[in-house]
């Protein structure tokens, strides 16, 4: 489990995020939401070890990440980026080959296992065929695929993704939902989201978790957070609230 104790961080002077208290449990699939300044991708990279808290701690399975070694807590976490940036081209398969790293040794390259393990999620996400593609000739739904491809072939308990479905289409954001979904079912792999699309979210999303102004509101089940009360408070609208008849989930309905 991830457990966040009473951190404050932020950049420079300026603290995001201030005084959190939040507690991620194994095999959760959750989702973090939020206003825009909420400090969600903050939050994130203060999990990942990116940003240093000025206060508090953060543990994974009991150790505080300030204290262990970079190469155990990336066979721990798996961070999808909202879009990958690199002045050079890659081809899908140095990409995913990519998240094999916490696993080479000094001056070591890639053993015929790494690239077994990366045909067999590449085969598993549909993505074999565009193996030797470049990422600037596919689409954003499969270059959002294979960004999670390489999150998965880094093997880790906890798969982290900031915003990696805002800028898709609305019928990717709904195949990368149920992907994530089936491998969060198949695998038993915590799931930590950033997301705008409150009823994805809520459809999918085992637990939502709303930040504002740098602080948690509300943790809970999507049938305890989607009301509008609560809903008023973290975005400041009235938002009607109708039961999805496909998912049985509370979704919103836009005035």
């Amino acid at each position: 489990m991830i457990v966040l104790k009473n951190v404050t961080c932020g950049y420079q002077d300026f603290p995001v995020l201030q005084d959190i208290s939040l507690q991620i449990e194994s095999g959760e699939f959750c989702a973090l939401l939020g206003p825009n300044g909420a400090g969600k991708s903050t939050l994130l990279y203060t999990i990942m070890g990116y940003l240093k808290p000025s206060k508090g701690f953060i543990s994974i399975f009991g150790k505080e990440i300030a204290s262990v070694k970079h190469s155990w807590l990336a066979k721990q976490l798996a961070f999808v980026p909202q879009e990958t940036r690199s002045e050079f081209d890659h081809t899908v398969q140095e990409t995913v080959l990519m998240g094999r790293y916490p696993y080479l040794g000094l001056l070591q390259s890639y053993s015929s296992e790494d690239f077994d393990t990366v045909d067999s999620v590449l085969e598993e996400l549909k993505l074999l065929e565009l193996k030797h593609r470049w990422l600037s000739e596919i689409s954003g739904g499969e270059k959002q695929r294979v960004l999670i491809a390489r999150a998965l072939v880094q093997q880790t308990p906890f798969i982290l993704l900031d915003e990696s479905l805002s800028q898709l289409d609305i019928n990717y954001q709904i195949e990368i939902m149920k992907l994530l979904k089936a491998i969060h079912s198949k695998e038993n792999k915590t799931v930590l989201i950033v997301s705008h699309n409150l009823n994805l979210a809520a459809n999918y999303a085992e637990r939502l978790i709303f930040l504002k102004e740098g602080k948690i509101l509300a943790a809970g089940k999507p049938e305890l957070l989607m009301q509008k009360e609560t809903l008023k408070e973290l975005f400041t609208i009235e938002l009607d609230i109708m039961q999805n008849p496909h998912s049985g989930r509370p979704n919103i309905i836009y005035p």
